[in-house]
């Protein structure tokens, strides 16, 4: 009968000494012998083997100066428990035939470990290669398949920045800002043309003076802590903004569909009205949010960002319910799906909490913070 293959996981080393000339079928014998009912059925080395639980048995030997010494080598595929069992037991092994014996541990080796090592050291060298293959063909490979995305449309330069914008940016009398390139190509694909990037919060003069030049001017960013720093930015520089738009909650512009980046525009808003809404600044709410830290109470604001209640957590959803004109909320405790109903209810722009609960729904029109983002962790 064949041996069984084993799926090995460990491979047990262990040195030893005999005080005589011994063979490779005592030392073996002897392992079996003496570590025979140790730990019962279930760690019985021949029943182990039998059941392809560990694979044949190793025995290196050497003679010399009437002692035998030598290495046994036990692959397996037990637990890490079991394997410590084993690999203990045969430490207790103190005779091998007529001669007195000492065995050692030297070593458990992880397979698996080596395995990954070597695929990680081997995907590197792939990688490393085929990025030196790939390197003079990749960006035209990216520009090619950027066509076929976008179909007619094709991603065009502005000014001596090489700004990435749609092929109507220039000539349209209305204008939208994205962050990135890529979320101009999207925009694209939603076959909205009079698009141009803006760099990140370092706006290109000449973006900046493009604007000026336009009739309506919309900016579209991600609906992230991200994108409200960027927002932050923009209504602080010398740009024209006419209008705020906003990707849903957690999402990028870039990873919008084409119906998703449409929506996003229609539900842009002023941006005096956004303004209003926002007159809460990250550093407003992150004093308002570090007063009333690990006191278990809220605050509610009006719009001009003044607290017109305190109260206590517990309470916080009946005051809400119970008060009006409030527009934002700044509380010791965790923004729940209640909350935040509440919150759309009553016209609440601002929400601000410890954490933030698994909640089925986020309302768009909301913004919310948790302590760790306020840097109060």
């Amino acid at each position: 009968m064949g041996e069984q293959s084993i799926s090995l996981k460990y491979v047990v080393y262990a040195k030893f000494e005999v005080d005589g000339l011994v063979e490779r079928a005592d030392v073996v014998g002897a392992i079996f012998g003496q570590t025979e009912g140790l730990f019962g059925a279930e760690l019985d080395l021949r029943e182990l083997q039998k059941n392809g639980r560990i694979g044949r048995i190793e025995i290196k030997l050497s003679k010399k100066q009437n002692k035998t010494i030598g290495e046994i080598v036990i692959p397996t595929s037990l637990d890490r428990v079991s394997v410590a069992l084993i690999a203990a037991s045969l430490e207790s092994i103190d005779r091998v035939g007529p001669y007195k014996a000492e065995v050692k541990l030297d070593r458990i080796e992880d397979v698996r470990e080596e395995k990954r090592r070597f695929i990680v050291k081997r995907a590197k060298e792939i990688l490393q290669n085929w990025n030196i293959d790939s390197a003079t063909t990749i960006e035209n490979i990216r520009r090619e398949l950027e066509k076929i995305a976008l179909g007619k449309a094709e991603v065009m330069l502005f000014g001596e920045e090489g700004i990435p914008m749609g092929p109507r940016a220039l000539q349209d009398d209305t204008l939208i800002l994205v962050e990135g390139r890529a979320d101009v190509i999207n925009l694209l694909r939603a076959n909205v043309e009079n698009v141009i990037s803006i760099e990140g919060v370092k706006i290109p003069e000449s973006v900046a003076e493009l604007t000026k030049s336009k009739k309506e001017v919309t900016v579209l960013l991600d609906g992230d802590r991200a994108g409200d720093l960027i927002l932050q930015e923009l209504l602080q520089k010398d740009i024209k903004i006419d209008y705020v738009a906003r990707a849903p909650p957690g999402k990028e512009v870039e990873d919008l569909t084409p119906k998703e980046v449409l929506e996003a525009l229609e539900r842009r808003v002023p941006v005096e009205v956004y303004k209003s809404r926002v007159e809460l600044n990250i550093d407003s709410l992150k004093k308002l949010a570090s007063d009333i830290k690990d006191t278990l109470e809220g605050l509610l604001l009006n719009e001009k960002g003044e607290v017109v209640d305190r109260v206590s957590v517990s309470q916080l959803a009946e005051k809400i319910e119970s008060t009006e004109n409030i527009k934002a909320v700044v509380f010791d405790g965790v923004i729940s799906q209640r909350i935040l109903d509440l919150a759309l209810k009553k016209g609440i722009d601002v929400v601000v909490g410890r954490r933030l609960a698994e909640v089925a729904r986020k309302p768009q029109n909301i913004k919310i913070y948790m302590f760790e983002e306020l840097g109060l962790a």
